[in-house]
């Protein structure tokens, strides 16, 4: 006998169809990821197909010949890259007190002070400092003929490049100053200190705490910028990385000196720049 539900239609009875589940949508972080993965591999591709394309064999013979490299040790550490880490402190020594000193004119309630200050770093942080060496190396002596800078190359680079990086030292402690809070200097004063008192025992030992990754950056630059001392007429004994580079260029007929004046550069700067992020990181950790 048939079923009683199936006779009502007269048909067999199936049941409904069930819905697909909705599809899930991608959260935004879950698109970041996808996207960020999707730039690596457009980058590892594109690096890839450089890497795969260039002619390493004509390279190496052109940058990388190990046979110039080796000529040019032991004067490449003993004298180039001694005379570039000797220009670079003299500088920066020779800047960081002038900056000081024009960072504390330039918060100066005494007007010329003021003027002056801003004068200069306004005049120094306009000008290339290649413009600078020039004028201090050939300017002053015709100014001055009876007078020379003490100290021959070494007290040109000293006075050019100082001068330039003073201005800039200049503006990063006065704002290391400005961020001690002024209650530190008014307190000093209610104890009976003096002004200057103040600012030297309480005032710049703080702002120089805050400073100190800039300043480091600075010594950065001024390696750097010791390449610029050529335009003194340095001598064999005076030489500094770029021109030891360019003058054994200039002998082998080959750019393998400048690779490897490049990676000198490079052991200075590199150290100095894992000091920087490491004082970054205590500063952050101690405020």
């Amino acid at each position: 006998m048939a079923d009683p539900k199936t006779l009502t239609t007269g048909a067999e009875i199936r049941p409904a169809p069930v819905p697909p589940p909705p599809r899930r949508r991608l959260g935004r972080r879950q698109r970041q990821r996808l996207w960020r993965l999707a730039g690596y591999l457009v980058f590892a591709l594109v690096l890839l197909g450089v890497v795969g394309s260039a002619d390493w064999g004509r390279l190496a013979d052109s940058f990388f010949r190990l046979d110039i490299a080796g000529g040019m040790f032991p004067e490449a550490i003993t004298v180039a890259l001694r005379n570039t880490i000797v220009y670079t402190l003299l500088a920066f020594a020779f800047g960081l007190a002038l900056g000081l000193v024009l960072a504390l004119m330039r918060l100066s309630s005494v007007g010329p002070y003021r003027w002056f200050a801003t004068g200069y770093i306004e005049l120094f942080r306009g000008l290339p400092s290649l413009l600078v060496l020039f004028m201090v190396g050939y300017g002053v002596p015709l100014a001055f003929p009876d007078r020379e800078i003490p100290g021959g190359v070494y007290g040109a680079v000293t006075v050019g490049l100082g001068a330039t990086a003073a201005a800039y030292m200049a503006e990063t402690i006065r704002a290391g100053i400005q961020a001690v809070p002024k209650g530190q200097l008014e307190a000093a004063r209610t104890l009976g200190m003096s002004h200057a008192r103040a600012m030297v025992s309480i005032v710049l030992p703080q702002a120089f705490r805050i400073v100190i990754p800039p300043l480091t950056n600075e010594i950065i630059l001024l390696t750097k910028d010791t390449s610029l001392a050529y335009v003194l007429g340095v001598t064999v004994s005076t030489i500094e990385l770029t021109k030891f580079a360019g003058d054994a260029l200039n002998t082998r007929v080959n750019p393998t000196p400048l690779v490897v004046a490049g990676l000198l550069y490079l052991a200075i700067t590199l150290p100095l720049s894992q000091l920087v992020r490491w004082l970054e990181r205590r500063a952050a950790k101690e405020r």
